[in-house]
């Protein structure tokens, strides 16, 4: 599904060039639960930029479902993050003037989904997160679990192939970081949808099927073991 061939990115620094990520080379199949790890800078963030399409690789390949990024144009990037890719970002990243509802409502209208079918599943990402009830609420009325919770069911709202997590439990007490785990896998396990999360957090490391450890921008050690998941259709959300 997602295939990475000698991929570097450098970062001019000092009139000299730094290396975020130096020669990468990983492919993640359908349905996948993998963890990035590694120390601050060792290029876990810049991995889920590169491949979620929001940056662009110095040199090498990158192909998401046969489809080589660097050949598209800025349109069509935009196009393929709408469509394909789901983010749940450290800081949540919500529309403070939005509620709950409209917060993960907003994907399904910049694909200009029909009203009454963009109503029904925001409503179904919400109740699929136990956030049904506290709909009509704007992100500062809600804890910030509740708030990681939105920003998950504005990832899947779409059903997006791939979800990529940047530190998605770094800002939450071990009750929700947990709750949030369990939600994750319950959803990577009934609907199928690819998971890759950038972390440090030992809990989330233990869920992973797959552990991807970066230093100094290069892969050190990827680590996988066998695992099932159930077929559900995506028709639930």
């Amino acid at each position: 599904m997602v295939a990475l061939e000698n991929v570097s990115r450098r970062f001019p620094m000092d009139h000299q060039f730094v290396s975020a990520l130096d020669d990468i080379s990983l492919s993640l199949g359908a349905g996948e639960f993998v963890a990035a790890a590694g120390p601050s800078g060792s290029g876990k963030s810049t991995l889920l930029h590169l491949i979620g399409c929001i940056d662009q690789p110095t040199s090498g390949s990158i192909r998401i479902d046969d489809v080589e990024t660097r050949r598209l144009s800025p349109a069509q990037l935009s196009e393929l993050r709408r469509r394909k890719i789901g983010f749940v970002f450290q800081t949540f990243n919500l529309i403070p003037v939005f509620t709950a509802f409209e917060n993960v409502e907003y994907p399904l209208l910049l694909q200009r989904v029909p009203p009454r079918e963009r109503r029904e599943r925001t409503r179904e990402a919400l109740e699929s997160v136990g956030l049904g009830p506290r709909a009509g609420h704007r992100p500062d009325l809600l804890s910030g679990g509740e708030r990681q919770r939105v920003a998950v069911a504005r990832a899947i709202v779409h059903r997006p192939a791939l979800v990529l997590a940047d530190e998605p439990t770094a800002n939450l007490d071990t009750t929700n970081a947990t709750q949030l785990i369990d939600l994750m896998r319950a959803l990577n396990r009934q609907l199928g949808v690819t998971f890759l999360f950038a972390t440090h957090d030992p809990r989330l490391l233990d869920r992973a099927d797959r552990v991807i450890r970066l230093c100094d921008g290069r892969i050190v050690t990827d680590g996988a073991k066998e695992t099932t998941h159930e077929n559900v259709s995506f028709a639930r959300l």
